[in-house]
C-alpha cells in the first residue's frame, strides 16, 4: 500500500514542510516563489493521477455514470477549494469567470479533442451513446447561457438579485440533471462494449479503500493548493505575465485527473467514458463551481464578474456549436478530434496574445 501511495505520502510530507518554510520562501524573492510553485504543481498533478487511478477502479465497480461522476465531482471540489483560497488572497473579480471558461476549454477542446484524436488514430471510429452527448450539450448551452452570457445584460444595481437567482436556478438544474443521469435515463450515459476490462488495480482492494484514498488525495490537493496560491501570487506580482495565468493554472490542476483517465479510456476504445468525463466535467464545473463562488461572493460582499468577454463568448459558442455538429452520430474520429484540438490550441494562444 505504501509503495502504491508513495505520491500521497510525498504530498503529506511536502505540506508539512511548507507549513514551516512558507514565509521564508515568500521573503526570498520571486525566484524562490516560482521554484516552490513548480515543485508544488508537480506534486499536485502527481497526486491528481492517484485520484484518477482510484476513480477508474470505482468507475469499473460502480459502472457508468457513477464512476465518472465521482471523478468529475472530485475535480470540481479541488477547483472550488483553489478558487476560494485564491479569492481570499486576491481582489481579482474575474478569477472565477476565467477559471470556469478555461475549464470548459480544457475539458471539451483539450480532453475531448486529444482523446478523440489519439483514439481515432489507434481504433478508427469510436462509438458512444448519442443520447449522452445530446443531453450534455443541451444542458451546457442553458447553464452557460444563464450563468455567463446573460449577466452581461444585467444592470449593475441588480447584480446581487441576479446572483441569488443564478445560485437557485443552477442548483435546481444540477439536481434535476443528477436524477435524470442516475435514475430515469441512466441508460443515456452508458454504452455496452463487447469486452470488459478486469479490475486489476491495487490487487482488488476494497471499494472503501479506494473511496477513502480518493477523498484523502483530494484533501491533500486542497491543502497544497493553498501554498500554491500564495507562491503563484508572489511570483505574478510585478511580472508581465498574462493575468489569466492563475485561472488557467487552477483549471489545469483540477482537470489533471480527468485528462489522464480520459486518455486511458480513449486508448482502451472506451469513448463513452471520454464523453462522460469531458462534457460531464464541463457541466459539473458550471453547475457546481458558479453557485458556490456566487454564494461566497454574496456572503462576503465581494463583487465578482461572471459575464464572459466578447472574445470568451465567441470561443465558447464556437466550441459548443462544434461539439453539437461533431457529436451527432454516436461515433468520433480523427478529424473531429483534430477540430477540437485546434480550438484548444487557439485558446492557449489567446491566453498570451489577448
Amino acid at each position: 500500500m505504501i509503495a502504491k501511495e508513495k505520491t500521497l505520502l510525498l504530498a503529506v510530507l511536502l505540506a508539512a514542510l511548507f507549513y514551516f518554510i512558507e514565509h521564508a520562501v515568500l521573503h526570498a524573492g520571486q525566484g524562490a516563489s516560482w521554484l516552490a510553485f513548480a515543485v508544488l504543481f508537480a506534486v499536485i498533478v502527481a497526486t491528481s493521477m492517484r485520484v484518477a487511478a482510484h476513480a477508474e477502479v470505482l468507475a469499473h465497480r460502480l459502472g457508468e455514470p457513477y464512476g465518472t461522476m465521482i471523478l468529475t465531482f472530485s475535480a470540481v471540489v479541488v477547483e472550488v477549494l483553489m478558487l476560494v483560497i485564491i479569492m481570499m488572497n486576491s481582489d481579482a473579480p474575474t478569477l472565477a469567470r476565467d477559471t470556469v471558461y478555461a475549464a470548459v476549454m480544457i475539458d471539451i477542446n483539450g480532453i475531448l479533442g486529444l482523446a478523440a484524436l489519439i483514439g481515432g488514430i489507434r481504433h478508427g471510429e469510436q462509438k458512444y451513446n448519442l443520447d449522452s452527448s445530446n443531453a450534455y450539450i443541451a444542458m451546457l448551452f442553458v447553464a452557460i447561457g444563464i450563468a455567463m452570457f446573460v449577466p452581461e445584460f444585467i444592470p449593475a444595481q441588480s447584480w446581487k438579485a441576479y446572483s441569488v437567482f443564478t445560485v437557485l436556478i443552477v442548483f435546481i438544474l444540477y439536481a434535476a440533471f443528477l436524477r435524470i443521469q442516475t435514475v430515469e435515463h441512466r441508460g443515456f450515459f452508458e454504452y455496452r462494449y463487447e469486452d470488459e476490462e478486469a479490475d486489476e488495480e491495487h490487487g482488488g482492494r476494497s471499494t472503501l479503500y479506494h473511496v477513502v484514498a480518493l477523498v484523502f488525495s483530494v484533501v491533500m490537493i486542497g491543502i497544497l493548493a493553498e501554498f500554491l496560491a500564495a507562491f503563484l501570487e508572489a511570483g505574478m506580482r510585478g511580472s508581465n505575465l498574462p493575468l489569466a495565468i492563475p485561472a488557467v493554472m487552477v483549471a489545469v490542476v483540477s482537470a489533471s485527473p480527468e485528462i489522464l483517465t480520459a486518455l486511458r479510456a480513449a486508448l482502451a476504445d472506451r469513448m463513452q467514458t471520454v464523453i462522460n468525463i469531458a462534457l460531464g466535467a464541463s457541466l459539473a464545473t458550471v453547475l457546481l463551481t458558479i453557485p458556490v463562488i456566487e454564494g461566497v461572493a454574496l456572503l462576503t460582499g465581494q463583487r465578482i464578474e461572471m459575464a464572459l468577454t466578447p472574445l470568451q463568448t465567441a470561443m465558447t459558442v464556437l466550441t459548443l456549436l462544434t461539439a453539437l455538429i461533431n457529436l451527432h452520430d454516436g461515433q468520433t474520429n480523427v478529424l473531429e478530434g483534430m477540430v477540437h484540438f485546434a480550438l484548444f490550441m487557439t485558446f492557449v494562444a489567446l491566453v498570451f496574445l489577448a
